[in-house]
């Protein structure tokens, strides 16, 4: 039997501004800093009930975070009208849940890296043992890449949003306006440093993200390996090797800044620059263009579902660097989340983020 012959269809939002009765979610991961974040937004959002949460900030949890489906309450959850599941969880943990939660007519939004990707050859690095194949094959298909100003109409039909990773978001946000408008010259790669602060790297204790190891230090870490490249390269249309991404650990507590090299197919202006990223976001709440010069900062979107974009182009007209800067737990984790359950009940997409 097929996932789609299970599938009991989500209800939809009815055509109003506001449903009639608050939406109940649940929350699956709230140990995590991203859980944490979404928590706290859903609790001021005035479309939102009090969410369940199905593992609470403080709870000891196994490092492993073995939950099977199996141990899922589903029918508290339903007797309860859940009908949205925030899984802010491990990969593998996602990977197991969702194709329950979707036969049981759930609506959900995976904060993890389990349906981002749809060509094999980049899932491959998650490495993935799915207990029926043609069922997650199923869930991936369906899945819709959670960010809004690339799938803003298909994220709002959705029952399942993958939502972005955090530096993804960072660099498809900056490439996507120039590639769309053919600027970019591919063939001579592009090249993408990308810095965070230590909450990118999990609430889970290595050596690597301890005090002594971080204070007073920048360390490179993943170079050629990192999953978001996969993830980067298929909303970008471009092929892995197009792309050199090394990701970097700054000694602070969050926040992003991607610096982005790239080099141009013909002599370009500042303001043609300018007006190609101002036309791509001009109807996007969350995405902010600085002007020809100015160059966004970590400190400017931190506690913000802001991307913050800007650029440097060379006296060629040729060579240019783009800055994107981002909080990583909120446009790069949880708000986003939150900005994707309000595309899919109808809501204004600001709702519970300013």
């Amino acid at each position: 039997m097929t996932l789609t012959s299970q599938l009991v269809e989500p209800q939809r939002p009815r055509e109003t501004s506001r449903p009639r009765t608050k939406l109940k979610p649940a929350v699956l991961g709230a140990t995590g800093y991203a859980g944490q974040e979404l928590i706290r937004l859903l609790s001021r959002h005035p479309g939102v009930a009090a969410p369940a949460l199905l593992n609470r900030p403080g709870d000891d949890v196994q490092e492993d975070f073995a939950i099977s489906s199996r141990e899922m309450d589903w029918r508290e959850m339903a007797e309860n009208g859940v009908g949205l599941l925030f899984l802010a969880t491990p990969h593998a943990v996602s990977r197991k849940l969702v194709p329950e939660a979707l036969t049981r007519g759930l609506r959900v939004i995976d904060l993890s890296g389990a349906w981002r990707l749809k060509q094999p050859a980049h899932r491959a690095v998650y490495e993935f043992k799915d207990d029926d194949p043609a069922v997650a094959e199923e869930c991936t298909t369906r899945a819709i890449y959670g960010l809004p100003e690339l799938h803003r109409d298909a994220i709002a039909g959705a029952d399942l949003v993958a939502n972005p990773g955090c530096y993804a978001t960072s660099v498809i946000l900056a490439l996507a306006p120039l590639l769309k408008a053919g600027y970019v010259d591919l063939a001579r790669g592009i090249i993408s440093d990308s810095k965070s602060g230590v909450t990118g790297a999990g609430k889970a204790l290595t050596e690597r993200t301890q005090f002594v190891s971080v204070a007073d230090n920048l360390s490179a870490y993943s170079l050629f390996t990192h999953r978001h490249v996969g993830e980067i390269a298929e909303q970008l249309a471009i092929e892995s090797p197009d792309l050199t991404f090394t990701p970097h650990l700054l000694p602070v507590p969050r926040g992003i800044l991607s610096t982005i090299y790239l080099r141009l197919h013909r002599r370009s202006t500042i303001d043609a620059m300018e007006k190609c990223f101002r036309d791509f976001y001009a109807r996007e709440p969350w995405v902010r263009i600085y002007a020809a010069g100015g160059l966004p900062e970590i400190r400017f979107s931190l506690q913000t579902n802001y991307c913050d974009i800007g650029f440097r182009l060379a006296e060629d007209g040729l060579r240019l660097i783009v800055i994107s800067c981002l909080d990583n737990l909120l446009k790069g984790a949880a708000g986003q989340a939150v900005q994707n359950m309000n595309l899919m009940y109808g809501w204004d997409e600001k709702e519970g983020l300013l």
